[in-house]
């Protein structure tokens, strides 16, 4: 177990890179179980569920080979074991995304029921349903999900909620179904569509992805090749706010500003100057004085459900009243009693949480509770007085690669620190 501690009251000054998204690496490698030959995957960023993606791969039968380029070689061709065991992904939501792709190529699947994050119920009623419509054979106990089909057909299906992982499971199985399959009211993140860029890179025929209509005609094989994930929209969110909240000048690198067109309007609501370059966001807060902002998630193009506990904690230091209101999960305010350990003013009520601003936070020991509240933690460590102790950061190192040696490169005084008992 490791801790981090924070020397909160430094303006932040700088550049940083972004890493590759997690949540765009994720599928596509799962996708690669539906490839002919080896795929070249590069810009994955290190981390723990990166890692756990590509031993469930590895454990299943596929090979994966280390470039010294940076690209990662994966050849599933061969799957002996189309199992997702239970120890591998019990923590990890993606493990639900090879179930698409192993029922389409080898016709049957065994997976574990998924964890991750507990932000509240994330069903996975859309994916099995859509698959059962496909011709899918479907049982359960309380670990695995047990799959399989002789052949699976074409459907017209419509999510009764958009899911981004839903969306992406019967996508993928759908390209190697003989026919046209229509998915309606599907996800339109930018995950989502990379994912049907990169499938249709490989053959795939894929049509309307990022928007609510996606059309596939399945084919008969699809050939492995090189690509590069995109990078990560909520990544370069959370230091375009470290940048604010330190009253910082910061500019995000290797980012395609459009995918996080709302979050730099609501910076420019906040009060902040927002930069807008081809492929970098810079935030200067050196004269801003931050105004409280509503923030409502929403599924994309609205605001991130991943992004709401960064900006909250922005909220918790600005002039004025505001209200949080969480629409797409119904447990992500574990933050907001960590927050106020360190003085924030928020009050909840069901899915909504009232942030009135204070003048500065206070260092405190706190507990991350899931990825996104990480983060929010770390934020307010940055501004908080004295120092910050954060336990349970295997949360954070989840999703944000080498998130304390990033920071510190913009002028953050923060260590990583084994936890004693």
């Amino acid at each position: 177990m490791e801790r981090l501690i924070i020397k909160g009251g430094n303006h932040l000054q700088g550049e940083v890179d972004c890493s590759g998204a997690k949540n765009a690496g994720l599928p596509i490698l799962a996708s690669t179980i539906l490839l002919e030959g080896s795929a070249f995957i590069g810009n994955l960023p290190h981390l723990q569920d990166i890692t756990t993606k590509l031993e469930l791969l590895n454990s299943m039968g596929s090979s994966i080979n280390f470039h010294e380029d940076g690209f990662i070689e994966i050849n599933s061709s061969n799957i002996l074991l189309p199992e997702a065991r239970y120890e591998l992904v019990k923590t990890m939501r993606a493990s639900i995304l090879v179930m698409g792709p192993l029922v389409a190529k080898y016709g049957k699947a065994k997976i574990s029921q998924p964890g991750g994050c507990d932000i509240g119920s994330r069903p996975i009623d859309f994916h099995l349903s859509g698959l059962e419509q496909m011709g899918a054979e479907i049982t359960s106990d309380s670990k695995y999900i047990y799959l399989k089909a002789k052949e699976l057909k074409p459907i017209s299906f419509t999510f009764p909620r958009v899911s981004v992982t839903g969306t992406e499971n019967l996508m993928m199985a759908a390209t190697l179904i003989k026919g046209e399959t229509r998915l309606k009211n599907c996800a339109k993140e930018p995950e989502v569509l990379e994912l049907a860029n990169y499938l249709n890179s490989c053959g795939a025929q894929i049509q309307g992805a990022g928007e609510s209509e996606i059309i596939v005609n399945g084919v008969e094989s699809l050939n492995a090749t090189r690509w590069n994930v995109l990078f990560d929209r909520i990544e370069a969110g959370t230091y375009l706010i470290a940048g604010a909240i330190t009253n910082g000048h910061v500019k995000v690198n290797k980012i395609n500003p459009e995918t996080i067109d709302i979050v730099s309007k609501k910076l420019i609501e906040m009060g902040v100057k927002v930069n807008i370059f081809k492929n970098s966001v810079e935030v200067d807060a050196t004269s801003s004085d931050l105004k409280a902002q509503d923030i409502f998630t929403e599924p994309f193009p609205g605001f991130p459900t991943d992004m709401q506990a960064q900006f909250m904690t922005l909220n918790t230091i600005a002039q004025g009243d505001c209200t949080v209101e969480e629409t797409v999960f119904e447990n992500r305010f574990q933050h907001v009693s960590e927050l106020r350990k360190m003085g924030a003013n928020i009050s909840l009520n069901e899915n909504k949480a009232f942030v009135s601003g204070v003048s500065n936070l206070v260092g405190a020991t706190v507990s991350a509770s899931d990825l996104r509240a990480s983060a929010s933690l770390v934020l307010a460590g940055l501004v908080g007085k004295n120092k910050t102790h954060i336990n349970d950061i295997y949360h954070i190192d989840r999703g944000y690669e080498c998130i304390e040696e990033k920071l510190n490169k913009l002028g953050a005084e923060i260590i990583r620190e084994p936890v004693v008992d």
